[in-house]
């Protein structure tokens, strides 16, 4: 056996072992065990895929991530979005990687043990901001100045809370997680708007000084 037709990369492998990975991990967890078992679903030779994921759980749960971000693009890229308000935008965005992991919840839950690791903050923290502006992206944000930056941290912080209430959720369709999500957004919009208030040029702000002296001294 060897890489499936589809895989013509070692990263192309690793997304495509990704998902077959966390099957075997609500299982095995992140180890070489689910990475065999990944192998053999899929057709791999399993001495390619161990290579694949030479540098362990990260690497597997990189992967898995790397794939989430594909199959969210896919799922809800394009036109998808065009007609809906920004924060209906984000929330399907977000619910879409939800749906992707979803029946892996035991997987997730070991994923998030994994990435919190003192020796994995680091590359975690960048799989999130990659996620985080994978979306905002999609979402149609243009800005290049702080908003940029700002937005990607808060919908990153948002979004790893969400996975934590989505891998632990019992409630019938998720709705504890749907209601969390919502709460959530909606302190982005409101954020977002006390922003504009805030930061507005000058001569938008409301200035009461301003306002006396048009009233004793009209424009002519």
């Amino acid at each position: 056996m060897s890489a499936p037709a589809d895989a013509a990369t070692l990263d192309d492998l690793r997304r495509l072992l990704a998902p077959a990975i966390a099957d075997a991990a609500v299982f095995d967890g992140w180890t070489a065990q689910a990475v065999e078992q990944a192998a053999a679903a899929t057709g791999t030779d399993p001495a390619l895929a161990a290579f694949a994921f030479r540098d362990g759980p990260m690497a597997m749960v990189s992967a898995w991530i790397d794939h989430v971000d594909a199959t969210m693009t896919q799922d809800v890229g394009g036109e998808a979005l065009s007609n809906m308000k920004i924060r209906e935008r984000i929330r399907r965005l977000v619910w879409a990687r939800l749906d992707a992991v979803a029946g892996r919840e035991e997987a997730l839950t070991r994923a998030l043990s994994i990435m919190a690791m003192p020796q994995n903050l680091a590359a975690s923290t960048k799989l999130g901001w990659r996620s985080a502006d994978a979306m905002w992206r999609l979402a149609g944000d243009t800005a290049t100045d702080y908003n940029h930056y700002t937005k990607r941290a808060i919908l990153g912080g948002i979004y790893a809370a969400t996975l934590h209430v989505f891998a632990r959720d019992k409630t019938e369709g998720k709705a504890e997680t749907s209601a969390f999500l919502d709460r959530r957004i909606d302190g982005i919009m409101r954020f977002e708007k006390a922003k504009a208030q805030l930061l507005r040029t000058p001569d938008e702000r409301f200035s009461m000084s301003r306002l006396l002296g048009r009233l004793r001294y009209p424009a002519r």
